[in-house]
């Protein structure tokens, strides 16, 4: 029963009792009768009032617990003359003005937290009490390749750089290189309290940039260097070797000298042309973009290394999608790209099988597939694919790949490149 029913209750019930009561004390006194009478009628005007007095804060009591309890922080009361009253409605309106504040402060704070997170050119995963993905930004968005995993468990994701994070659920730090990638991140976990219980979120910072400019500006200044030297001395070197070489070829009978004075020249033009190759992966320019069909260059490439194919024995296998794709990038420089990755592809196939070479080709999203059935990559080299003047030809130079890698990073290409399982390798760009 509320309080105000008690209160009605009770007076009704005094008051009736104390006019039966003046009723039977008072029957034949009239005068005596009508004086209680009136006494109980005020009794009864003054209860009321009281009613009123004492019922109204408890409304307001009401009106504010349902405001509190439905997050309405705008309503305000107005002072009503009574002292205590009025004393109870200042501390309401001070409390509810402080709450409206508080209110906004957080709203703005976590308004200005989820444009910084989706504004972050680092990729952060924000995971439940669960570890399941609840939020992931655009930058990690990105580096997973744009898979949806928001509402997955972190186990049931298969992906290198989430294999990696759940072995780093003790908030440490780690960089590492993707296998089958020139990617580098910084993957880092750390955890947080939300309403008492610890969550983790993870930050994915790309360092493929940073280092590739640093790695380039390295062996850059190294090649210019040993590229002044060589031509400063070839040039001299090789001007000495021709006018010996030119007295030697005047003698009548054939000198073992001179084949060796030509064998010298010829290494030194080697040499020179070795120089220059290095020094153009130095010098490569910023790409000079258009829009081109890939299709039209895969058949020009493969019409050029047509016949180094068929001497190993390697046929192609055109398996591209029905509609042209285009890309927007420089021409000539993605023609050198493939024509790296189709001769690396060639020179992998071992003499013993024949070989096949495929092209495959998607627009939803863009993407260039070469596969071939060489002879594969091994795990000890897979990571150092990418690494500056790597190579295990015994007399390679390391530069085909440096190049490409050069070139897709400036068109911002993601690629990779990998032997499967069944021996297929196969090198992937998204364009």
């Amino acid at each position: 029963m509320k309080l105000r029913t008690k209160y009605l209750l009770f007076v009704c019930i005094l008051h009736a009792t104390a006019l039966f009561l003046s009723f039977l004390v008072f029957e034949k006194n009239k005068v005596f009768f009508l004086l209680s009478e009136a006494f109980i009628l005020g009794s009864i005007l003054i209860s009321w009032q009281l009613y009123n007095q004492m019922i109204r804060p408890l409304n307001l009591l009401v009106q504010g617990a349902d405001a509190i309890r439905d997050r309405d922080f705008t309503i305000k009361f107005i002072k009503s003359g009574t002292s205590e009253m009025d004393e109870l409605i200042e501390v309401y309106n001070q409390m509810i003005e402080q709450l409206r504040k508080e209110r906004t402060l957080q709203q703005e704070q976590h308004f200005f937290l989820d444009k910084l997170i989706f504004s972050s050119p680092v990729g952060i995963i924000i995971l439940d009490h669960d570890q399941r993905i609840q939020q992931v930004n655009p930058a990690a968005k990105k580096i997973l390749k744009a898979i949806p995993f928001e509402g997955w468990l972190l186990k049931d994701i298969d992906h290198p750089i989430i294999d990696e994070v759940r072995t780093l659920m003790k908030g440490k730090s780690k960089s590492g290189t993707l296998s089958g990638g020139a990617e580098t991140y910084k993957i880092q976990v750390s955890e947080f309290l939300d309403r008492g219980f610890p969550r983790h979120f993870v930050i994915i910072q790309e360092l493929t940039t940073e280092l590739l400019e640093a790695e380039k500006q390295a062996y850059g200044k190294v090649i210019r260097m040993m590229a002044h030297e060589v031509n400063n001395t070839i040039g001299p070197v090789n001007s000495i070797l021709d006018s010996a070489l030119s007295i030697e070829s005047g003698r009548e009978e054939s000198s073992r000298l001179a084949n060796a004075l030509q064998v010298a020249i010829d290494r030194n033009n080697n040499l020179n042309i070795f120089m220059r190759n290095l020094a153009d992966v130095v010098r490569l320019p910023e790409p000079n973009k258009q829009y081109i069909n890939l299709h039209d260059l895969i058949y020009a490439v493969t019409t050029l290394l047509s016949e180094t194919a068929k001497a190993k024995n390697t046929k192609f296998e055109f398996l591209l999608d029905k509609n042209p794709l285009v890309i927007f990038a420089d021409q000539l420089q993605m023609e050198q790209v493939l024509i790296n990755i189709v001769k690396n592809s060639i020179e992998a196939i071992g003499p013993k099988k024949p070989g096949l070479i495929s092209f495959l080709t998607e627009n939803t999203p863009g993407r260039l597939m070469v596969r071939d059935n060489g002879q594969g990559i091994s795990a000890e080299t897979e990571h150092q694919l990418f690494s500056p003047f790597f190579s295990t030809k015994v007399d390679g130079q390391g530069i085909g790949l440096t190049l490409i890698k050069d070139v897709l990073m400036k068109h911002e290409f993601q690629f990779a490149l990998s032997t499967s399982r069944i021996g297929i390798t196969e090198f992937s760009i998204i364009v």
